[in-house]
């Protein structure tokens, strides 16, 4: 049966629009497809944007690049050259803001030797301190700058120095006049060696000696000085020059009284513009004048100093030369391979330095370099000490020496094998044979408590100390510094202590 609707019917109705009310109502609100099995919340508002994310830039759209301006600060000034070195090694021997202390002794050739003193504290004369100055006696890490004057303690160690600077000068025993004594100072840190080599020094310039000092052994070893190979030398020899000058200016600021009374008695063709008539003064400043020529102004000076009688022709003004005070701090770094290479980049050995064999020489050959007597004092340093295991078996040796062990015993300390042992240090501290004395080995250890109560009774009168000072309390000090050791005495004293006061107010 046929159809009514006809095909021109049909495309009407598809042409005729839908009526609005059977389209669902649109929606407000854009729809976001999530999955059927998620809980949260639909989220309606776009996602922020990550800081330091790309954007897309749309074509033709500028875009710049801002960043937040940085405040300028104004920057002090940079120290000038060798300004914060100069404040490193800053030496202060004063404070005006401690007490005076009433009644205090200097240290002279009466009180240096008085028994009675032991355990007090002698002032250093003022005149004396330029030329403890000139010879860098002082340290910066010392506590010199607590104290209204600078001062030391006299203790036993320092008492028998004090005795044997009396022999060798001829006040005491006619027999001891001119002889050597020789010593390498060790002993724990804060042991007061540093301070022992001072007293020596000052005991020095008190009996008229001429003082010789290297304030620090490191400095000659450690690359930081010129240095040349002398020729004809083998194996090579190396010197020093500038280290050499600095010495000669050092000698001559701390001698200058004692040098400048003495004429040059012997010839030096090395030298042919030094005059006959030159003292040892000026002998010296043709050193550091000229550091070219200061290694045989160094020769000819100690010639010099160690004659005992004049060249034919020049004994008119010719004086006897007084003894020789040698101190050197830090020995330890001239027993080892120095900072300085050889033409093929080979490490040079401290002793293959002329300036540092000389001073080693005189543990050996002390009494035939000094022939009008003196004392050599080397000491070690804990502080500022490199670990050489052959100076630890040669210092071990020598103690067990002192002690009457026989080197052919078993209990004799022996170095380890395969150990590489440096054979020029223990060369250097064998037995000496013949006239020459053997060199010693002392040993600082702490305070007594005598002298730790007369050290502490010298804070309280700085006025450092508010505290009684006190059998019981002087005991417990030193049982904290183990045992009197001086530098932890001085930590414990230096603590300032007061008790608060109230002050009323008047209307």
């Amino acid at each position: 049966m046929a159809s009514s609707w006809c095909w021109s019917c049909l495309s009407r109705l598809r042409a005729t629009p839908t009526p609005r009310a059977i389209l669902p109502p649109q929606s407000i609100t854009p729809r976001i497809t999530t999955a059927s099995f998620h809980s949260s919340a639909v989220q309606y508002a776009n996602p922020t944007k990550k800081k330091g994310a790309l954007v897309a830039v749309k074509y033709r759209q500028g875009q710049t690049l801002r960043r937040k301006k940085k405040k300028t600060t104004e920057r002090a000034r940079p120290p000038a050259v060798g300004e914060r070195k100069a404040l490193r090694k800053r030496i202060v021997l004063s404070n005006p803001n401690a007490l005076e202390v009433e009644g205090m002794q200097d240290l002279s050739s009466e009180t240096m030797v008085d028994a009675r003193l032991r355990g007090s504290v002698l002032g250093l004369p003022v005149p004396m301190l330029d030329q403890l100055r000139a010879v860098q006696a002082f340290k910066p890490k010392q506590g010199w700058s607590i104290f209204r004057r600078p001062g030391t303690v006299l203790r036993r160690d320092t008492l028998e120095m004090a005795r044997l600077f009396e022999k060798i000068s001829g006040e005491g025993d006619a027999a001891e006049k001119g002889k050597v004594v020789k010593k390498i100072v060790t002993g724990l840190k804060g042991s007061g060696k540093t301070v022992h080599l001072l007293q020596a020094m000052a005991m020095g310039f008190v009996k008229k000696w001429v003082v010789v000092t290297v304030p620090d052994a490191r400095e000659l070893v450690s690359g930081d000085t010129s240095y040349s190979p002398i020729e004809g030398t083998n194996p090579p020899q190396y010197v020093q020059p500038n280290a050499v000058s600095a010495l000669l200016m050092r000698t001559v600021e701390a001698n200058r009284q004692v040098l400048a009374s003495l004429k040059v008695s012997q010839k030096h063709s090395a030298l042919p513009s030094l005059k006959a008539s030159s003292t040892l003064e000026d002998l010296a400043k043709l050193g550091f004048q000229d550091a070219a020529v200061a290694w045989p102004v160094f020769q000819a000076l100690w010639t010099e100093l160690t004659a005992t009688a004049a060249a034919p022709g020049m004994e008119k003004d010719f004086k006897p030369r007084p003894p020789m005070l040698v101190t050197v701090d830090g020995i330890a770094h001239w027993m080892k391979e120095s900072a300085y290479r050889a033409a093929d980049y080979s490490p040079v050995h401290a002793h293959d330095l002329v300036f540092v064999k000389h001073f080693i020489s005189l543990l050996q050959n002390g009494q035939a370099s000094l022939k009008n007597g003196g004392m050599v004092l080397y000491a070690t340093s804990t502080s500022n000490n490199p670990a050489i295991y052959t100076l630890d078996i040669a210092l071990e040796q020598l103690a067990a020496r002192q002690a009457g062990v026989s080197p052919s015993s078993p209990d004799y300390p022996a170095p380890e094998a395969y150990s590489g042992a440096d054979a020029r240090i223990l060369e250097l501290f064998k037995p000496t044979t013949g006239k020459e004395p053997q060199f010693e080995l002392q040993t600082l250890g702490g305070l007594t408590r005598d002298e730790a109560r007369g050290y502490l009774e010298y804070f309280a009168r700085s006025g450092l100390l508010r505290e009684e000072v006190n059998e019981t309390w002087v005991g417990e000090k030193w049982s904290l510094s183990g045992g009197g050791i001086i530098g932890e005495l001085e930590k414990l004293g230096r603590h300032v202590r007061s008790t608060a006061q109230t002050t009323p107010v008047l209307n």
